[in-house]
C-alpha cells in the first residue's frame, strides 16, 4: 500500500513528475512528487470542483487540503483579485504548492496546518477535496471547522464520490447549516455546497 498522504512528513522516496493543465486563457504548469494525493494528474474530483466554482470571485478563499496545489493555483489564476490561502498537513505538499505558484507567476498564502488549526481569520469561500483515507472522524472535523471559519454569507464546497460518503457528508453539513445541496454530479462525484446564513 502506498504511503498515507494525510501525513505531516512523508517518508516515501522522491519521484518528481511534471505536467500542464489548460485553462481558457493560459496553461498552468505543475510539478508533483510521491507522498501526495494524485501525483500524476489533476484528479477527476478536483477537476469537477474547478468547473463548479464561480468563474469570478474577489473575496478571501481557502483551498483546504491543497496537496500539490492544483485547486489553489487554479484559484489564484482564475481569481486575480481574491485573497487565496492554501493549507495542508503534509509538508511536502505545501512545498510543492509554493513552488507551483512560483512556477506559474502567481501568489497566495501557503500554510502547513492540520485542518484550520494554524489558520486565522474568516473566509468567504472554502473548497476541499477531503482526505477520505484519513477517516470519517477527520473529514467531519474538517467540515465543521470550515463552516465555523466562514463569514456570514460564505460558502463551503466539497467534492466527494457517492460511494465514499457523499450522502453522509450532505446529511452531516445539513445539521450544521440551514442550506446545503448537491450543485453538480458527474462520474460518481458530487459537489456539495453549504451556505452559512447565520
Amino acid at each position: 500500500m502506498s504511503e498515507h498522504y494525510f501525513n505531516p512528513k512523508p517518508s516515501s522516496a522522491h519521484d518528481a513528475q511534471s505536467f500542464t493543465y489548460q485553462l481558457p486563457n493560459r496553461t498552468l504548469h505543475f510539478e508533483t512528487d510521491s507522498g501526495v494525493f494524485s501525483k500524476s494528474r489533476i484528479d477527476k474530483g478536483t477537476a469537477l470542483l474547478m468547473k463548479t466554482l464561480p468563474a469570478s470571485f474577489s473575496g478571501r478563499a481557502l483551498d483546504l487540503g491543497c496537496g500539490w496545489g492544483a485547486l489553489g493555483v487554479w484559484m489564484a489564476a482564475m481569481w486575480p483579485t481574491a485573497q487565496v490561502v492554501m493549507a495542508d498537513i503534509n509538508e511536502r505538499a505545501v512545498h510543492l504548492s509554493t513552488q507551483n505558484l512560483k512556477r506559474n507567476g502567481l501568489s497566495a498564502e501557503v500554510l502547513v496546518s492540520d485542518g484550520l488549526h494554524s489558520i486565522s481569520g474568516l473566509f468567504d469561500l472554502i473548497a476541499m477535496n477531503p482526505p477520505i483515507r484519513a477517516g470519517k472522524a477527520t473529514i467531519f472535523r474538517l467540515y465543521e471547522q470550515s463552516l465555523k471559519s466562514l463569514h456570514k454569507g460564505g460558502a463551503l464546497y466539497i467534492v466527494i464520490q457517492k460511494k465514499q460518503g457523499a450522502e453522509s457528508t450532505l446529511s452531516f453539513v445539513r445539521q450544521l447549516v440551514t442550506v446545503a445541496s448537491v450543485v453538480e454530479k458527474s462520474g460518481g462525484y458530487w459537489v456539495i455546497r453549504a451556505d452559512k446564513h447565520t
